[in-house]
């Protein structure tokens, strides 16, 4: 009875671990879009605003996250993904957050 509880007691951790990675690749996306969604944003903001999301969280639960950006003419998309810190050793999960918006920009009035 005693390993199965020490592995539910696990299983627990590992969910509140890849909860908390969700949540820190989310805010790190939502931030990114902020920044590369702005008028005269880039790619290169949106990837820096989430990479710095990231590295001021250190080393938390979101390990080897890698951050994806694209802006088109309307629409801005940041992607974030990585893996969750691993405490039950036969449970690898894998974390990914997106976010996506309208691109703020000038449109000429109709006449």
């Amino acid at each position: 009875m005693l390993p199965v509880a020490f592995l539910s007691f696990f299983l627990i951790v590992q969910f509140a671990m890849w909860s908390h990675a969700t949540h820190i690749a989310q805010a790190a996306a939502s931030h990114g879009l902020a920044a590369v969604r702005a008028h005269g944003g880039s790619p290169a903001n949106g990837t820096a605003s989430a990479r710095s999301v990231l590295d001021g969280l250190g080393s938390g639960p979101l390990r080897g996250a890698d951050v994806r950006c694209e802006r088109g003419s309307e629409t801005a998309v940041v992607q974030v993904s990585g893996t969750a810190k691993q405490v039950v050793p036969f449970l690898n999960l894998s974390v990914h957050a997106e976010a996506a918006g309208p691109v703020e920009r000038f449109v000429e009035p109709r006449r």
